[in-house]
């Protein structure tokens, strides 16, 4: 035992110049360190076809097409015209809202909204601005005047009824009634001349408290843009979806078969470099709500009045009246319940405007805590 223990202290240079790695655990000697480290080389990944179109050079993007014909079984879906059916595919998903084709003849939005003001519960003021026209800033301020001297504690500014329109200087009017004067409000880029156009709020605001506006995924144009103004210089918080991501200006290019091609020749820009255009705006508080449902209750508030829709409606319950009566509210609620199944249910509570409520409350409660 103790022989061979010097045979290997005598020769033990020499044993661990040629030994293994695993040689030299197992004598205790620890392996050495590759001259790159313990770092493993990173794992192959495929890329998308949106990353691969990004990352590949400009002598890339051409080679691939070579070689995609030159080695594909596919190559009879690369000719020319699949080819550049290909790139109009990828550069309209990729402009978005920014170029569009329309199949016969443009519409711009659906029919108009309908002006309304009212006053709701617990001091709120609540307007709707409906359409975007010449004569929506006098009917605001016409609005306001009736409003402000009740002194709100709040303002809802109701922008889900708002017809798309591309007037945004009609949409600068209408943000002059809450901007502080002397603010830029958001500068129009067009791609002609590389023109700009700067909107800036030359009045003293109408209104400058607690506002909340509500949008939805149908507000376009100047409506987003009028949103998008009041955050950012009335601090306004945003509830509802994500709005169209149509503030631009288009122009109508005529195509072959009764199609046209809308494309943004100018888009609008905030001071604050809030995305607007292409990708729409993000509301602070989003809402899962369809459409669908957005414009049936648009329709009954039109038809009934808003406060009705401003709280979930309560269920009956049985009391001492009754009891007395011989009536049972519980049992004829669900007795009606179940009568009306399978019929079109109607909405009965305005979801985003209740939060704005909320909001408000909430807000106000903070406010008191804090004094």
């Amino acid at each position: 035992m103790k022989l061979h223990l010097a045979a290997v202290i005598i020769c033990g240079v020499g044993l661990s110049a040629g030994m293994t790695e695993d040689a030299k655990v197992l004598t205790g000697e620890a392996p050495a360190k590759s001259e790159a480290g313990d770092k493993k080389a990173p794992a192959s990944q495929w890329l998308t076809s949106k990353d691969a179109a990004d990352k590949l050079s400009a002598e890339d993007l051409k080679k691939l097409i070579e070689l995609l014909r030159a080695n594909s079984t596919q190559a009879v879906l690369l000719t020319d015209e699949q080819i550049t059916r290909a790139t109009i595919h990828g550069l309209l998903d990729r402009l978005g809202t920014g170029a569009r084709i329309v199949e016969g003849k443009p519409q711009i939005g659906e029919e108009p909204g309908y002006f309304h003001h009212e006053m709701l519960p617990c001091s709120i003021a609540y307007v709707r601005l409906g359409a975007i026209t010449e004569g929506t800033a006098a009917a605001l301020d016409k609005a306001l005047d009736e409003l402000v001297p009740k002194t709100p504690r709040a303002l809802i500014l109701d922008l889900r009824d708002t017809a798309q329109d591309t007037d945004f200087h009609t949409a600068a009017e209408i943000s002059r009634r809450f901007a502080p004067k002397g603010r830029v409000l958001f500068t129009i880029k067009r791609a002609v001349g590389n023109e700009e156009e700067m909107l800036t709020s030359n009045v003293e605001p109408r209104w400058n408290g607690l506002t909340v506006v509500l949008v939805d995924a149908d507000t376009a144009g100047a409506g987003e843009v009028i949103a998008a103004v009041l955050r950012t210089h009335l601090g306004a918080y945003i509830i509802g979806q994500q709005t169209q991501g149509e503030a631009a200006q288009y122009k109508d290019l005529s195509l072959d078969g009764n199609r046209t091609l809308r494309v943004a020749v100018g888009e609008v820009a905030l001071t604050d470099k809030a995305p607007v255009f292409p990708d729409g705006l993000k509301p602070d508080l989003v809402l899962d709500i369809s459409q669908k449902q957005t414009d049936e209750l648009l329709a009954g508030e039109k038809e009934k009045g808003i406060s009705v829709f401003l709280a979930e409606k309560e269920r009956h319950r049985m009391n001492e009246a009754a009891l007395v009566a011989g009536t049972n509210p519980e049992l004829d609620e669900m007795q009606e319940s179940q009568s009306d199944k399978g019929k079109k249910a109607k909405p009965t509570f305005d979801v985003a405007l209740q939060r704005a409520v909320d909001f408000i409350t909430a807000v106000g409660v903070f406010e008191v805590k804090k004094r």
